[in-house]
């Protein structure tokens, strides 16, 4: 068993994960992206992380086959934590139970996990944090989050009637992009609130770092594994990284393995130093 993660309700994921985003988006990439799903779940992925945003829903069929096959294969329903995310144009109860029933059909499932808002709209929290409700009680999601807030938002979603019921908050965050730390993981921490961390590895750019490679050299790892275990001893951070090919998969599994000692910690701290002063969220 690898580093485990906290949700409020006290229910324990696995803190790595993969993500889909810019899969099924080509009919001629879907056989090779199908078998790295398949991979993953071979590997020991149990944490899927997709949205009706990617490839306008061809990533989330994609992920539904590959869970048919691997179910088929014997692996059991109860073992896996799929999240899904709905676009902010469907946010409010009417457009959530549509757009939340066309995922159900793409992934093949009676229920998702974890269903996030993608990024805040136009659409009032309140009538959002009302959707997510009837899909509970509907018992087509089992918890409820967001994507892309920062700190504002955050405040302003507990702020609402039901807001606090939030499970999860998925933003960028690597050892490049460490605005997160400034305030919004803290006050994530306040709430025992885990942070999904997207793009971890600055969507590959993070592995053309020359004093990240050579740390990687001299600790016998690849780069990939090196910054994963950094923000896997955050604490309660759960990267979802997306990787096409299963050495690159490997290598991210990997990172579980691999421990940092304190001048470890000290050596990254200088190479990626913490901003000093807020800054906007990046988002993809």
């Amino acid at each position: 068993m690898g580093a485990l993660v906290m949700l409020p309700s006290a229910e324990e994921w696995p803190a790595l994960g993969l993500g889909t985003a810019r899969m099924g988006e080509s009919p001629a990439h879907a056989a090779q992206e199908l078998a790295a799903l398949r991979a993953a779940l071979d590997i020991g992925y149990r944490v899927i992380d997709t949205a009706e945003l990617y490839g306008d829903g061809g990533a989330e069929t994609l992920v539904g086959r590959a869970l048919r096959e691997a179910m088929a294969d014997g692996l059991r329903r109860e073992e896996l934590c799929i999240v899904s995310k709905v676009l902010p144009q469907h946010a409010h109860p009417a457009g959530m139970l549509e757009a939340c029933e066309r995922t159900l059909a793409r992934l093949g499932l009676e229920c998702i996990d974890l269903y996030l808002l993608h990024w805040r709209g136009p659409v009032p929290l309140k009538d959002t944090v009302d959707g997510f409700e009837i899909l509970q009680q509907r018992h087509w999601i089992r918890h409820w989050g967001v994507s892309n807030f920062d700190i504002d938002d955050m405040r302003d979603l507990v702020a609402v009637p039901g807001g606090a019921a939030c499970s999860v908050n998925q933003v960028w965050y690597s050892l490049n992009q460490r605005g997160p730390e400034l305030d919004l993981l803290p006050w994530m921490r306040l709430y025992e609130m885990p942070l999904m961390a997207y793009c971890p590895l600055d969507e590959g750019s993070l592995l053309g770092h020359a004093g990240l490679g050579e740390m990687a050299r001299r600790k016998g790892v690849s780069a990939s594994e090196l910054a994963l275990a950094w923000l896997l001893a955050q604490g309660n951070v759960l990267p979802i990284p997306k990787a096409s090919h299963a050495a690159h998969l490997r290598q991210n599994w990997a990172a579980q393995r691999c421990t940092l000692s304190p001048d470890d910690k000290a050596e990254l701290e200088r190479l990626f130093p913490a901003p000093r002063s807020r800054v906007p969220l990046m988002m993809r």
